[in-house]
């Protein structure tokens, strides 16, 4: 019998492969350098910018095609965090559109927003599923939702009437719980763990100060997540320090679903 890890060694990720998808937004890239920090193999998914694969993971072809090569590079797989996500960018004039009251909210929107941020989850989980279910030693994945997977967003915060969360980005973000249950009920006879993660508003510098305090005073600690403060999450669904955990949403919110 292998000799028991210590709580320390069971948070690294030391030479394990790991995908990251939306690796190039705000977020992906934090989660990106705690991953290469504890020791694992970051390897970027996404759609712009500059990632290790540039990818459309609405397309099944494209994403098995990545797959691929990152097995032709690295000959393994194992984990895969589900972080692309279609949301507004901070400031940007074209998002406007998505903040629009739900009788005039377009249909394409919402159809492609749900794609993105569910249907694309589903296709990089089915992609890398066959390579885990081969591998002794299982896999990882892990889904990233958000806090509206639990609660309604408060629209308040905006506080510009007639301003509203697009009404696809709250459902589709409830619904990658329920896929993340589907998934770990399937997999667990594999030894692949699946599981969501439900993080709170994120301070960006782009944000408006007034916006910040705002959203910050709806939780309990009365302010918004530093980028830095959900890198240990990722690292400890990643790793073997949640070695008995699936199917679970781990929401960390500074308290704001608890009120």
């Amino acid at each position: 019998m292998a000799q028991a890890k210590t709580a320390q060694e069971k948070f690294s990720l030391e030479g394990k492969v790991c995908i990251i998808t939306g690796a190039e937004g705000f977020l992906g890239k934090h989660y990106m350098e705690a991953i290469k920090q504890a020791g694992g193999i970051p390897v970027g998914l996404d759609s712009a910018g500059e990632p290790d694969f540039q990818v459309d993971i609405t397309s099944e072809q494209a994403v098995k095609e990545a797959i691929e090569k990152i097995l032709e590079k690295h000959g393994r797989i194992d984990v895969l965090v589900n972080n692309a996500a279609m949301n507004p960018a901070v400031g940007d004039a074209n998002s406007a559109k998505m903040f629009a009251p739900i009788d005039d909210y377009p249909v394409e929107f919402w159809t492609k927003e749900l794609e993105v941020n569910l249907t694309g989850m589903f296709i990089c989980s089915k992609a890398v599923i066959p390579v885990m279910k081969k591998q002794a030693a299982g896999g990882v994945i892990v889904n990233v939702a958000s806090e509206v997977s639990e609660i309604a967003h408060d629209h308040r915060v905006y506080n510009t009437p007639g301003k509203y969360k697009s009404p696809a980005y709250v459902t589709s973000k409830t619904g990658v719980v329920g896929l993340t249950r589907a998934l770990a009920a399937q997999l667990g006879q594999y030894n692949i763990r699946v599981n969501a993660f439900s993080p709170g508003g994120v301070e960006n510098p782009a944000m408006p100060k007034d916006f910040v305090e705002r959203f910050g005073a709806a939780n309990m600690f009365s302010r918004m997540a530093q980028p830095d403060e959900y890198n240990a999450a990722i690292v400890f669904l990643c790793s073997d320090a949640s070695s008995f955990m699936t199917g679970h949403n781990l929401v960390i919110d500074g308290g704001k679903s608890a009120w």
